[in-house]
């Protein structure tokens, strides 16, 4: 498509309005922000495939929180589209820390985000913008290492209540009804005589009908870890 032999840019439109009384067609906010954006559109050789709204919606809401915005990037990850036309950068979003993650959020999925009154805005490093950006990732990085060391704790204190911390459920875990008579089962086995070789005593509970859960004989070393105490059933 072009205008005047000149390549249109395709483009999504996004718009917000706080409050519900400014929501309707023929609301201040809407219309003024929708005309802002169709004149940045025609002179800047953009052409809007789709809008997307959302009303009443607070600008201090995380962007990937809102409705609109969600369905505005189903929308690009379906079509290709990599810019996105707001009026101004406090209707994406009131707070500065929240402009700046919902920016950096899109810049990750390589889209373009431009404001319309100051298109700009996102590509300039204010001293104010490089401050909170360094806020915003000293935070994440802080979140990211205090979930691993509260893990780290919680792996070690169920380690030293338990003995054991993830990884397949041992017969003392599971202990079941019908574990107990395996293991009894497998005692009296080992203690026949003449003794009976591990493999030997693997094929006596098979015969009895005690087998693995894909139906398969157990290994020596598993009537070995039953004999020695509890033992991984999935052996």
């Amino acid at each position: 498509m072009s205008r005047k032999g000149k390549l249109l840019i395709e483009a999504v439109a996004y718009m917000r309005t706080s409050s519900a009384t400014n929501v309707g067609a023929d609301k201040d906010s809407e219309k003024r922000q929708r005309a802002a954006i169709e004149s940045y559109a025609k002179t800047a050789r953009f052409v809007i495939v789709d809008w997307f709204y959302d009303a009443a919606v607070r600008g201090s809401d995380p962007v990937t929180a809102r409705p609109g915005f969600s369905a505005m990037l189903d929308r690009i990850a379906g079509n290709g589209v990599r810019t996105v036309l707001v009026e101004s950068p406090d209707r994406f979003a009131r707070d500065l820390a929240v402009q700046l993650a919902g920016h950096d959020y899109l810049k990750r999925l390589g889209v373009e985000l431009i404001p319309t009154s100051a298109p700009d805005f996102f590509t300039e490093d204010t001293p104010s913008a490089v401050l909170i950006r360094q806020v915003l990732g000293a935070v994440a990085e802080f979140q990211k290492t205090d979930l691993v060391v509260k893990l780290r704790a919680a792996r070690e204190r169920k380690r030293k209540e338990t003995g054991k911390c993830g990884g397949r459920k041992t017969y003392a875990e599971r202990d079941s009804e019908r574990d107990r008579a395996m293991l009894a089962k497998t005692k009296e086995l080992s203690e026949q005589r003449p003794r009976l070789s591990l493999r030997e005593i693997s094929v006596a509970l098979q015969a009895a009908g005690y087998v693995t859960p894909k139906g398969n004989p157990y290994a020596a070393s598993a009537v070995a870890s039953m004999l020695a105490g509890p033992f991984d059933l999935a052996a």
